[in-house]
């Protein structure tokens, strides 16, 4: 497995964020790879991470999931892969004595890759589906809890994210749509 550092949009290096890039073994039956190891895992990330939950989504061309986060106590830390299809994902930095708060990073996440993006705690997280049908999966440490779960705008003037076009109007849920821009999230609600 290769292991790559995460530059924000800035340029600066986003402290803890990885991509992770399996060995893919190719014949002319086809290929093979893992895709999950705990032991290689924790070996890349340099810590013991147990995850909890598996969460699944399957999202349409245009669709924009996110971006996602759960305050403390009950923050999540997350690594995303895309089964099927093609995303752009991007993480913001929400920590507030980071020297790269508010600075974000986006990547192409395709199946046929295998790239999956391990991103801590201290992140929004979120994705746009660049073809239909995308298929994406993300193993996260922390369970689910809705009265923690917070949104910050995926179109928030100062994170100012580069969202790929695609041709077509993006979609989006009422409360990703509605999400608050991160001057108007709680500081307590911030890592």
């Amino acid at each position: 497995m290769e292991i790559e550092l995460i530059y924000s949009n800035k340029g600066n290096i986003l402290e803890g964020p990885l991509l992770l890039m399996p060995s893919i073994f190719k014949d002319k039956r086809g290929y093979f790879l893992e895709s999950w190891n705990q032991n290689n895992f924790n070996k890349s990330i340099g810590k013991k991470v147990i995850f909890v939950q598996d969460n699944h989504s399957s999202s349409k061309k245009g669709v924009v999931r996110g971006m996602h986060f759960q305050r403390p106590p009950y923050q999540q830390s997350k690594l995303v892969r895309c089964l099927t299809g093609s995303i752009f994902d991007v993480i913001v930095d929400i920590r507030k004595t980071s020297k790269t708060f508010g600075e974000w990073y986006g990547i192409e996440l395709k199946a046929v890759d295998h790239y999956q993006l391990w991103i801590p705690f201290g992140f929004a997280h979120g994705f746009l589906s660049l073809i239909q049908d995308s298929v994406v999966l993300y193993k996260v440490d922390q369970f689910r809890y809705q009265n923690h779960e917070r949104i910050l705008n995926w179109n928030d003037d100062m994170t100012d994210i580069k969202w790929p076009s695609i041709n077509q109007s993006y979609s989006l849920s009422d409360k990703d749509k509605n999400a608050p821009n991160l001057s108007e999230i709680n500081q307590n609600d911030l890592f």
